[in-house]
């Protein structure tokens, strides 16, 4: 089933005569863009949307994997859009819609196409207002048309020898903060050190949520029972409080794909 898919992927993308890969460096927009590089070669271009809400590291290591793979690389720098100031609930629409128009922007100035994104068939089950925008602006989601999963992508990434393929989710740091809450930089750079932090301490795709001055941890599974006997532990209580937390919390429940998210329907 997933050699179909990974025809069809193939398919659609040779189909496409030229286009603007959305490159977040995260395993799917990875994925589709070294597939994309292979089949097509030229005609294709890597664009990296850099706003104060996307961690550094991400960026950089979207940077590292076009180097790698000698891929056409371009990095637009956005300021935040004061639309989503408060961080509505309709806040990934409007973030899209606010990010892929400079995208379209730059398509349009150098002769591209079309615009491409990593989007999966597994987004199709949560709350994701983007995926709205996304359909009205035109964007293309080779992935979703192929129906390829996050579970297919990361095999396929296993078998093309792509060190991305375990890479954990990464979503932007406005998911870190509650709704209808004023964004606040110092916020956002909090919640990017703590995160850093915890990263660096054995950690990798945990969730720092923010809740007014208490840190609220989401560990991925196997790493709550890590994280409660860490000799380490103080360590990094006292880290987290450095950066600006006055309380740290650890939530039983762990990582969770949208867990900040309404009960409530797409938009």
């Amino acid at each position: 089933m997933t050699d179909t898919k990974s025809a069809k992927l193939n398919s659609i993308l040779k189909e496409l005569d030229s286009f603007v890969v959305a490159f977040s460096g995260g395993v799917d927009s990875s994925f589709l863009l070294y597939r994309a590089h292979n089949v097509r070669k030229s005609n294709i271009i890597a664009v990296t949307i850099r706003t104060p809400y996307i961690p550094a590291r991400e960026i950089n290591e979207a940077i590292e994997f076009t180097k790698t793979y000698g891929i056409t690389h371009k990095i637009l720098d956005i300021e935040f859009p004061e639309l989503i100031r408060t961080n509505p609930i309709e806040r990934c629409y409007l973030c899209k819609k606010t990010l892929f128009r400079e995208l379209l922007n730059f398509a349009k100035e150098n002769n591209y196409r079309y615009i491409i994104d990593g989007t999966n068939h597994d987004d199709t089950r949560d709350f994701r207002p983007g995926m709205k925008a996304l359909k009205e602006m035109g964007i293309r989601s080779p992935l979703l048309e192929a129906g390829l999963t996050k579970k297919d992508i990361r095999e396929l990434s296993r078998s093309d020898d792509l060190a991305i393929w375990d890479k954990p989710a990464m979503a932007c740091l406005l998911t870190r903060i509650p709704y209808d809450t004023e964004i606040l930089a110092g916020t956002l750079r909090m919640v990017e050190q703590a995160e850093n932090m915890l990263f660096e301490n054995g950690y990798p795709g945990t969730r720092v949520r923010v809740h007014g001055d208490v840190a609220r941890i989401e560990c991925l599974p196997g790493y709550i029972e890590k994280i409660i006997h860490d000799p380490d532990k103080e360590h990094i209580i006292t880290n987290l409080k450095k950066i600006g937390f006055r309380y740290v919390s650890l939530d039983l429940e762990g990582y969770r794909t949208g867990s900040s998210n309404p009960e409530m329907k797409e938009l």
